[in-house]
Protein backbone atom coordinates (compact mmCIF):
# COMPACT_ATOMS: atom_id res chain seq x y z
CA UNK A 1 0.00 0.00 0.00
CA UNK A 2 1.52 3.30 -1.07
CA UNK A 3 1.56 6.25 1.31
CA UNK A 4 3.24 8.67 -1.13
CA UNK A 5 0.49 11.21 -1.67
CA UNK A 6 2.11 12.86 -4.66
CA UNK A 7 2.40 9.45 -6.35
CA UNK A 8 -1.14 8.55 -5.35
CA UNK A 9 -2.56 11.58 -7.13
CA UNK A 10 -0.05 11.87 -9.96
CA UNK A 11 -2.21 9.91 -12.39
CA UNK A 12 -4.96 12.47 -12.22
CA UNK A 13 -4.49 15.87 -10.59
CA UNK A 14 -7.93 17.16 -11.57
CA UNK A 15 -9.95 18.30 -8.52
CA UNK A 16 -12.44 15.51 -9.13
CA UNK A 17 -14.11 12.89 -6.92
CA UNK A 18 -12.86 9.98 -9.00
CA UNK A 19 -9.27 11.14 -8.53
CA UNK A 20 -9.80 11.28 -4.78
CA UNK A 21 -11.24 7.77 -4.66
CA UNK A 22 -8.35 6.34 -6.70
CA UNK A 23 -5.80 8.05 -4.46
CA UNK A 24 -7.52 6.86 -1.30
CA UNK A 25 -7.61 3.23 -2.41
CA UNK A 26 -3.83 3.38 -2.86
CA UNK A 27 -3.04 5.23 0.36
CA UNK A 28 -5.47 3.82 2.95
CA UNK A 29 -6.39 0.20 3.70
CA UNK A 30 -10.09 0.43 4.60
CA UNK A 31 -11.88 2.28 1.81
CA UNK A 32 -15.56 1.42 1.35
CA UNK A 33 -17.42 2.29 -1.82
CA UNK A 34 -21.17 2.77 -2.17
CA UNK A 35 -23.31 -0.37 -2.39
CA UNK A 36 -20.82 -2.42 -0.36
CA UNK A 37 -21.93 -3.98 2.94
CA UNK A 38 -19.43 -2.06 5.08
CA UNK A 39 -20.37 1.25 3.44
CA UNK A 40 -23.99 0.58 4.35
CA UNK A 41 -23.06 -0.32 7.93
CA UNK A 42 -20.98 2.81 8.46
CA UNK A 43 -23.52 5.22 6.98
CA UNK A 44 -26.37 4.23 9.31
CA UNK A 45 -27.53 7.23 11.36
CA UNK A 46 -29.50 7.38 14.59
CA UNK A 47 -32.00 9.65 12.85
CA UNK A 48 -32.97 7.90 9.62
CA UNK A 49 -34.39 11.16 8.27
CA UNK A 50 -30.79 12.37 8.12
CA UNK A 51 -29.51 9.73 5.73
CA UNK A 52 -25.89 10.21 4.63
CA UNK A 53 -24.62 9.32 1.17
CA UNK A 54 -20.92 10.26 1.00
CA UNK A 55 -18.73 9.72 -2.02
CA UNK A 56 -16.75 7.08 -0.13
CA UNK A 57 -16.24 5.94 3.48
CA UNK A 58 -12.71 5.63 4.88
CA UNK A 59 -12.55 3.58 8.06
CA UNK A 60 -9.43 5.05 9.66
CA UNK A 61 -7.30 2.98 12.03
CA UNK A 62 -4.91 5.66 13.29
CA UNK A 63 -3.99 9.33 13.01
CA UNK A 64 -1.77 8.63 10.00
CA UNK A 65 -4.81 7.40 8.08
CA UNK A 66 -6.65 10.60 8.96
CA UNK A 67 -3.72 12.70 7.79
CA UNK A 68 -3.54 10.86 4.47
CA UNK A 69 -7.24 11.34 3.85
CA UNK A 70 -7.14 15.07 4.58
CA UNK A 71 -4.11 15.64 2.37
CA UNK A 72 -5.66 13.72 -0.52
CA UNK A 73 -8.91 15.63 -0.08
CA UNK A 74 -7.06 18.95 -0.23
CA UNK A 75 -5.13 17.88 -3.33
CA UNK A 76 -8.29 16.77 -5.11
CA UNK A 77 -10.60 19.53 -3.92
CA UNK A 78 -13.05 17.20 -2.18
CA UNK A 79 -14.62 17.99 1.22
CA UNK A 80 -14.29 15.72 4.27
CA UNK A 81 -16.94 14.82 6.85
CA UNK A 82 -16.53 12.82 10.06
CA UNK A 83 -18.70 10.25 11.85
CA UNK A 84 -18.15 7.91 14.76
CA UNK A 85 -21.45 6.49 15.97
CA UNK A 86 -24.15 7.74 13.59
CA UNK A 87 -25.43 10.36 16.04
CA UNK A 88 -25.51 14.02 15.13
CA UNK A 89 -25.80 13.76 11.35
CA UNK A 90 -27.32 16.93 9.88
CA UNK A 91 -26.69 16.69 6.12
CA UNK A 92 -26.30 14.14 3.32
CA UNK A 93 -22.49 14.51 2.92
CA UNK A 94 -23.05 14.18 -0.84
CA UNK A 95 -19.76 14.40 -2.71
CA UNK A 96 -17.71 14.25 0.49
CA UNK A 97 -15.24 11.72 1.84
CA UNK A 98 -16.55 10.36 5.14
CA UNK A 99 -13.88 9.61 7.73
CA UNK A 100 -15.35 7.02 10.08
CA UNK A 101 -13.63 6.71 13.46
CA UNK A 102 -15.25 3.51 14.80
CA UNK A 103 -11.92 1.64 14.75
CA UNK A 104 -10.26 4.24 17.02
CA UNK A 105 -11.33 2.31 20.09
CA UNK A 106 -8.56 3.10 22.57
CA UNK A 107 -9.81 3.29 26.17
CA UNK A 108 -7.46 3.51 29.15
CA UNK A 109 -8.49 4.56 32.67
CA UNK A 110 -5.84 5.97 35.01
CA UNK A 111 -7.53 5.63 38.42
CA UNK A 112 -4.59 6.98 40.39
CA UNK A 113 -4.77 10.30 38.54
CA UNK A 114 -8.56 10.17 37.94
CA UNK A 115 -8.38 10.57 34.19
CA UNK A 116 -8.94 8.54 31.04
CA UNK A 117 -7.73 8.48 27.47
CA UNK A 118 -10.51 7.71 24.99
CA UNK A 119 -10.39 7.06 21.26
CA UNK A 120 -12.73 8.81 18.85
CA UNK A 121 -14.71 5.63 18.17
CA UNK A 122 -15.65 4.96 21.80
CA UNK A 123 -19.16 5.47 23.17
CA UNK A 124 -19.94 6.71 26.66
CA UNK A 125 -21.33 3.36 27.82
CA UNK A 126 -17.88 1.80 27.43
CA UNK A 127 -16.25 4.62 29.39
CA UNK A 128 -18.74 4.33 32.25
CA UNK A 129 -18.23 0.57 32.42
CA UNK A 130 -14.43 0.94 32.50
CA UNK A 131 -14.58 3.62 35.21
CA UNK A 132 -17.11 1.86 37.46
CA UNK A 133 -14.67 -0.54 39.20
CA UNK A 134 -12.69 2.50 40.35
CA UNK A 135 -15.68 4.52 41.59
CA UNK A 136 -15.06 7.13 38.90
CA UNK A 137 -17.33 8.80 36.37
CA UNK A 138 -16.99 10.45 32.99
CA UNK A 139 -19.32 13.37 32.37
CA UNK A 140 -21.59 11.73 29.82
CA UNK A 141 -24.80 12.95 28.21
CA UNK A 142 -28.33 11.73 28.77
CA UNK A 143 -27.69 8.91 26.28
CA UNK A 144 -24.64 6.73 26.89
CA UNK A 145 -24.93 5.39 23.33
CA UNK A 146 -23.43 8.53 21.80
CA UNK A 147 -19.75 8.94 20.99
CA UNK A 148 -17.47 10.60 23.54
CA UNK A 149 -15.66 12.85 21.06
CA UNK A 150 -18.73 14.11 19.22
CA UNK A 151 -20.43 14.92 22.51
CA UNK A 152 -17.41 16.77 23.92
CA UNK A 153 -16.62 18.79 20.80
CA UNK A 154 -20.20 20.08 21.02
CA UNK A 155 -19.63 21.18 24.62
CA UNK A 156 -21.66 18.46 26.26
CA UNK A 157 -24.72 19.20 28.42
CA UNK A 158 -25.33 16.10 30.52
CA UNK A 159 -27.51 15.00 33.43
CA UNK A 160 -24.96 16.36 35.96
CA UNK A 161 -24.32 19.66 34.18
CA UNK A 162 -25.44 21.84 37.10
CA UNK A 163 -23.21 20.06 39.64
CA UNK A 164 -20.19 19.28 37.46
CA UNK A 165 -20.39 21.79 34.63
CA UNK A 166 -20.10 21.49 30.88
CA UNK A 167 -18.64 18.10 29.98
CA UNK A 168 -15.97 19.62 27.72
CA UNK A 169 -14.65 21.51 30.77
CA UNK A 170 -13.32 18.11 31.88
CA UNK A 171 -11.12 17.73 28.80
CA UNK A 172 -7.38 17.72 29.48
CA UNK A 173 -6.15 17.28 25.93
CA UNK A 174 -7.15 16.50 22.36
CA UNK A 175 -5.15 14.60 19.79
CA UNK A 176 -6.39 16.11 16.53
CA UNK A 177 -5.44 16.05 12.89
CA UNK A 178 -6.20 19.56 11.73
CA UNK A 179 -7.52 20.31 8.26
CA UNK A 180 -4.01 20.69 6.88
CA UNK A 181 -3.28 17.05 7.69
CA UNK A 182 -0.98 17.72 10.65
CA UNK A 183 -1.36 15.75 13.89
CA UNK A 184 -1.38 18.16 16.83
CA UNK A 185 -1.95 17.98 20.57
CA UNK A 186 -4.18 20.66 22.05
CA UNK A 187 -4.26 21.55 25.75
CA UNK A 188 -4.71 24.69 27.80
CA UNK A 189 -0.97 25.41 27.31
CA UNK A 190 -0.10 23.61 24.04
CA UNK A 191 -1.91 25.04 21.00
CA UNK A 192 -4.33 26.82 23.36
CA UNK A 193 -6.21 28.52 20.52
CA UNK A 194 -6.98 25.12 19.03
CA UNK A 195 -7.99 23.84 22.47
CA UNK A 196 -10.40 26.76 22.78
CA UNK A 197 -12.02 25.99 19.42
CA UNK A 198 -12.32 22.24 19.81
CA UNK A 199 -14.50 22.65 22.93
CA UNK A 200 -17.77 23.66 21.31
CA UNK A 201 -16.54 24.09 17.74
CA UNK A 202 -17.61 20.56 16.74
CA UNK A 203 -15.49 19.37 13.78
CA UNK A 204 -14.72 22.76 12.30
CA UNK A 205 -10.96 22.66 12.99
CA UNK A 206 -9.94 19.04 12.62
CA UNK A 207 -10.56 15.37 13.16
CA UNK A 208 -10.11 14.43 16.81
CA UNK A 209 -8.55 10.98 17.13
CA UNK A 210 -8.39 10.77 20.95
CA UNK A 211 -9.28 12.81 24.00
CA UNK A 212 -8.03 12.84 27.58
CA UNK A 213 -10.62 13.68 30.23
CA UNK A 214 -10.74 14.22 33.96
CA UNK A 215 -13.01 11.82 35.84
CA UNK A 216 -15.34 12.66 38.72
CA UNK A 217 -15.21 10.79 42.02
CA UNK A 218 -18.84 9.66 41.72
CA UNK A 219 -19.49 5.94 42.12
CA UNK A 220 -23.22 6.44 42.73
CA UNK A 221 -25.91 9.05 42.23
CA UNK A 222 -29.39 9.52 43.62
CA UNK A 223 -31.28 9.64 40.35
CA UNK A 224 -34.12 8.39 38.22
CA UNK A 225 -37.43 9.52 36.81
CA UNK A 226 -40.94 10.06 38.14
CA UNK A 227 -43.82 9.67 35.70
CA UNK A 228 -47.17 11.39 36.28
CA UNK A 229 -50.43 11.06 34.43
CA UNK A 230 -51.14 13.79 31.90
CA UNK A 231 -54.25 14.76 33.87
CA UNK A 232 -51.87 16.17 36.49
CA UNK A 233 -49.89 18.21 33.95
CA UNK A 234 -50.82 21.68 35.20
CA UNK A 235 -49.97 20.95 38.83
CA UNK A 236 -46.75 19.08 37.97
CA UNK A 237 -45.40 21.54 35.43
CA UNK A 238 -46.26 24.64 37.48
CA UNK A 239 -44.71 23.16 40.63
CA UNK A 240 -41.60 22.06 38.73
CA UNK A 241 -41.15 25.56 37.33
CA UNK A 242 -40.81 26.96 40.87
CA UNK A 243 -39.09 23.94 42.43
CA UNK A 244 -36.36 23.74 39.78
CA UNK A 245 -35.54 27.41 40.24
CA UNK A 246 -34.87 26.76 43.94
CA UNK A 247 -32.91 23.53 43.40
CA UNK A 248 -29.30 23.59 44.71
CA UNK A 249 -26.52 22.98 42.20
CA UNK A 250 -26.13 19.36 43.34
CA UNK A 251 -29.36 18.67 41.46
CA UNK A 252 -29.95 18.62 37.70
CA UNK A 253 -33.46 18.12 36.37
CA UNK A 254 -35.64 18.14 33.30
CA UNK A 255 -39.35 17.70 32.64
CA UNK A 256 -40.82 16.10 29.53
CA UNK A 257 -44.37 15.86 28.24
CA UNK A 258 -44.47 12.45 26.58
CA UNK A 259 -46.81 10.69 24.18
CA UNK A 260 -45.50 7.15 23.92
CA UNK A 261 -47.17 4.76 21.48
CA UNK A 262 -49.09 1.76 22.72
CA UNK A 263 -46.24 -0.71 22.17
CA UNK A 264 -44.88 -3.56 24.26
CA UNK A 265 -41.41 -2.05 24.69
CA UNK A 266 -42.82 0.70 26.90
CA UNK A 267 -44.08 0.16 30.47
CA UNK A 268 -47.80 -0.54 30.50
CA UNK A 269 -48.78 2.54 32.58
CA UNK A 270 -47.19 4.85 29.99
CA UNK A 271 -48.48 3.42 26.75
CA UNK A 272 -50.83 5.29 24.49
CA UNK A 273 -51.42 8.23 26.81
CA UNK A 274 -50.00 11.64 27.71
CA UNK A 275 -47.59 11.48 30.63
CA UNK A 276 -45.17 13.81 32.38
CA UNK A 277 -41.64 12.52 33.03
CA UNK A 278 -39.59 14.30 35.68
CA UNK A 279 -35.86 13.48 35.40
CA UNK A 280 -33.64 14.07 38.41
CA UNK A 281 -29.96 13.54 39.21
CA UNK A 282 -28.57 14.43 42.63
CA UNK A 283 -24.80 14.15 43.19
CA UNK A 284 -24.73 14.99 46.91
CA UNK A 285 -25.90 13.09 49.98
CA UNK A 286 -28.79 10.81 48.91
CA UNK A 287 -30.71 11.65 52.09
CA UNK A 288 -30.63 15.32 51.12
CA UNK A 289 -31.61 14.44 47.57
CA UNK A 290 -34.62 12.57 48.88
CA UNK A 291 -35.67 15.68 50.78
CA UNK A 292 -35.18 17.78 47.64
CA UNK A 293 -37.45 15.59 45.51
CA UNK A 294 -40.12 15.22 48.20
CA UNK A 295 -42.02 18.31 47.04
CA UNK A 296 -42.40 16.93 43.52
CA UNK A 297 -43.42 13.48 44.75
CA UNK A 298 -46.22 15.13 46.72
CA UNK A 299 -47.77 16.97 43.78
CA UNK A 300 -49.65 13.96 42.43
CA UNK A 301 -49.64 10.18 42.58
CA UNK A 302 -46.82 8.89 40.32
CA UNK A 303 -47.44 6.22 37.72
CA UNK A 304 -43.78 5.15 38.06
CA UNK A 305 -41.13 6.36 40.50
CA UNK A 306 -37.59 5.08 39.87
CA UNK A 307 -35.62 7.75 41.73
CA UNK A 308 -33.18 5.96 44.03
CA UNK A 309 -29.48 5.42 44.61
CA UNK A 310 -28.00 3.88 41.47
CA UNK A 311 -24.53 3.11 40.14
CA UNK A 312 -23.23 6.00 38.07
CA UNK A 313 -22.71 3.55 35.20
CA UNK A 314 -26.52 3.17 35.02
CA UNK A 315 -27.08 6.91 34.55
CA UNK A 316 -28.49 6.43 31.05
CA UNK A 317 -31.61 4.95 32.66
CA UNK A 318 -32.64 8.40 33.92
CA UNK A 319 -33.63 9.57 30.43
CA UNK A 320 -33.85 6.10 28.84
CA UNK A 321 -33.22 7.55 25.38
CA UNK A 322 -33.94 5.04 22.60
CA UNK A 323 -30.89 3.54 20.88
CA UNK A 324 -32.46 2.13 17.71
CA UNK A 325 -32.49 4.40 14.62
CA UNK A 326 -35.76 6.27 14.21
CA UNK A 327 -37.18 8.95 11.84
CA UNK A 328 -37.10 12.11 13.93
CA UNK A 329 -37.87 15.80 13.63
CA UNK A 330 -35.91 17.79 16.21
CA UNK A 331 -36.28 21.42 17.26
CA UNK A 332 -34.74 23.25 20.19
CA UNK A 333 -34.56 26.68 21.72
CA UNK A 334 -33.04 28.34 24.76
CA UNK A 335 -35.05 30.18 27.42
CA UNK A 336 -34.13 32.88 29.90
CA UNK A 337 -36.93 31.86 32.24
CA UNK A 338 -39.44 29.09 32.88
CA UNK A 339 -41.83 30.38 35.53
CA UNK A 340 -45.48 29.51 36.20
CA UNK A 341 -46.69 31.62 33.29
CA UNK A 342 -44.43 29.75 30.88
CA UNK A 343 -45.51 26.48 32.47
CA UNK A 344 -49.16 27.28 31.77
CA UNK A 345 -48.36 28.05 28.13
CA UNK A 346 -46.49 24.77 27.77
CA UNK A 347 -49.47 22.81 29.12
CA UNK A 348 -51.78 24.61 26.72
CA UNK A 349 -49.44 23.78 23.85
CA UNK A 350 -48.73 20.11 24.53
CA UNK A 351 -50.72 19.02 27.59
CA UNK A 352 -53.35 16.28 27.54
CA UNK A 353 -56.02 18.54 26.03
CA UNK A 354 -53.77 19.85 23.27
CA UNK A 355 -53.70 18.63 19.69
CA UNK A 356 -49.99 18.07 19.07
CA UNK A 357 -47.97 15.83 16.78
CA UNK A 358 -44.90 15.66 19.03
CA UNK A 359 -43.75 12.53 20.87
CA UNK A 360 -41.80 14.55 23.46
CA UNK A 361 -41.38 18.14 24.54
CA UNK A 362 -38.65 18.45 27.16
CA UNK A 363 -37.62 21.42 29.29
CA UNK A 364 -34.12 20.97 30.66
CA UNK A 365 -32.82 23.16 33.46
CA UNK A 366 -29.34 24.60 32.91
CA UNK A 367 -27.40 27.00 35.14
CA UNK A 368 -25.28 26.00 38.12
CA UNK A 369 -21.66 25.20 37.28
CA UNK A 370 -22.44 25.32 33.57
CA UNK A 371 -22.09 29.09 33.87
CA UNK A 372 -18.65 29.12 35.48
CA UNK A 373 -16.36 27.08 33.23
CA UNK A 374 -13.32 28.23 31.23
CA UNK A 375 -13.63 30.21 28.03
CA UNK A 376 -14.22 28.08 24.93
CA UNK A 377 -16.23 28.06 21.71
CA UNK A 378 -19.37 26.92 23.56
CA UNK A 379 -21.14 30.26 23.64
CA UNK A 380 -24.37 30.00 25.64
CA UNK A 381 -23.47 29.24 29.24
CA UNK A 382 -25.93 31.85 30.55
CA UNK A 383 -29.10 30.21 29.26
CA UNK A 384 -31.41 29.13 32.08
CA UNK A 385 -33.40 26.41 30.29
CA UNK A 386 -33.48 24.51 27.03
CA UNK A 387 -36.59 23.23 25.26
CA UNK A 388 -36.23 20.18 23.03
CA UNK A 389 -39.12 19.19 20.74
CA UNK A 390 -39.11 15.72 19.21
CA UNK A 391 -41.55 14.25 16.72
CA UNK A 392 -41.69 11.04 14.69
CA UNK A 393 -41.42 11.79 10.98
CA UNK A 394 -43.87 9.19 9.73
CA UNK A 395 -44.27 10.06 6.02
CA UNK A 396 -48.05 10.55 6.22
CA UNK A 397 -47.74 13.24 8.91
CA UNK A 398 -44.25 14.66 8.30
CA UNK A 399 -45.47 18.11 7.30
CA UNK A 400 -47.84 18.21 10.26
CA UNK A 401 -45.01 17.35 12.68
CA UNK A 402 -42.78 20.13 11.34
CA UNK A 403 -45.56 22.73 11.39
CA UNK A 404 -46.56 21.73 14.92
CA UNK A 405 -42.97 22.13 16.14
CA UNK A 406 -42.97 25.67 14.75
CA UNK A 407 -46.26 26.35 16.54
CA UNK A 408 -44.68 25.35 19.85
CA UNK A 409 -41.45 27.31 19.45
CA UNK A 410 -43.31 30.39 18.19
CA UNK A 411 -45.55 30.36 21.27
CA UNK A 412 -42.53 30.14 23.59
CA UNK A 413 -40.72 32.98 21.81
CA UNK A 414 -41.50 35.60 24.53
CA UNK A 415 -39.24 33.66 26.93
CA UNK A 416 -36.63 32.60 24.39
CA UNK A 417 -33.11 33.91 23.96
CA UNK A 418 -31.02 34.01 20.82
CA UNK A 419 -28.80 31.00 20.24
CA UNK A 420 -28.64 27.25 20.28
CA UNK A 421 -26.49 24.46 21.67
CA UNK A 422 -24.08 22.83 19.19
CA UNK A 423 -25.29 19.29 19.88
CA UNK A 424 -28.99 20.20 19.72
CA UNK A 425 -29.24 22.38 16.62
CA UNK A 426 -30.56 20.22 13.80
CA UNK A 427 -29.21 22.18 10.84
CA UNK A 428 -25.89 22.53 9.03
CA UNK A 429 -23.70 25.12 7.36
CA UNK A 430 -24.22 28.85 7.75
CA UNK A 431 -27.68 28.54 9.34
CA UNK A 432 -26.25 26.27 12.05
CA UNK A 433 -23.24 28.50 12.74
CA UNK A 434 -25.28 31.70 12.91
CA UNK A 435 -27.54 30.18 15.52
CA UNK A 436 -24.87 28.49 17.63
CA UNK A 437 -22.10 31.12 17.60
CA UNK A 438 -22.35 34.84 18.35
CA UNK A 439 -20.44 36.99 15.84
CA UNK A 440 -17.27 37.26 17.94
CA UNK A 441 -17.06 33.50 18.48
CA UNK A 442 -17.77 32.80 14.81
CA UNK A 443 -15.06 35.28 13.79
CA UNK A 444 -12.48 33.58 15.99
CA UNK A 445 -13.42 30.13 14.69
CA UNK A 446 -13.21 31.47 11.13
CA UNK A 447 -9.70 32.76 11.74
CA UNK A 448 -8.62 29.45 13.28
CA UNK A 449 -10.23 27.46 10.46
CA UNK A 450 -8.30 29.39 7.83
CA UNK A 451 -5.07 28.90 9.76
CA UNK A 452 -5.46 25.16 10.44
CA UNK A 453 -7.40 24.22 7.29
CA UNK A 454 -6.13 26.51 4.54
CA UNK A 455 -7.68 24.41 1.75
CA UNK A 456 -11.07 24.42 3.50
CA UNK A 457 -11.55 20.65 3.26
CA UNK A 458 -13.52 20.16 6.49
CA UNK A 459 -17.23 20.09 5.73
CA UNK A 460 -18.08 21.08 9.31
CA UNK A 461 -16.26 24.40 8.88
CA UNK A 462 -18.44 25.68 6.05
CA UNK A 463 -20.76 27.50 8.43
CA UNK A 464 -18.07 29.57 10.11
CA UNK A 465 -16.04 30.14 6.93
CA UNK A 466 -19.07 31.61 5.16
Amino acid sequence: MSTDLSAATAADLRPAPDAAVRALTQAVARVHLPDTPRYRELTVTSNVVKAVRPLVVVEVVDADDVSRVLRIAAACGVPVAVAGTGHGATESMAGAILIHTAALDELTVHPEGRWARVGAGVRWAAVLAACAPHGLAGLCGSSTDVGVVGFLTGGGVGPMVRSHGLSSDSVRAFDVVTGDGVLRRATATENPDLFWGLRGGKGSLGVVTAVEIDLADQAEVYAGSIWFDGADATAVVRTWSVWSDLLPTEGTTSLAVMRLPDMDEFPEPLRGRTTIALRFTWTGDPAVGEEMIRAMRAVATPLIDSVAVMPYAALGAVHADPEDPMPLHETSLLLDDFGPDTADVLVELVGPAAQTAQAMVEVRQLGGRLRTGPDCAFAHREAAYQVFVLGLMIPEIAQVVAADARRITDALAPWARTGGLPNFTDTAGVAWAQRVYPPQVAARLRELSRAYDPAGVLLAARGVRG
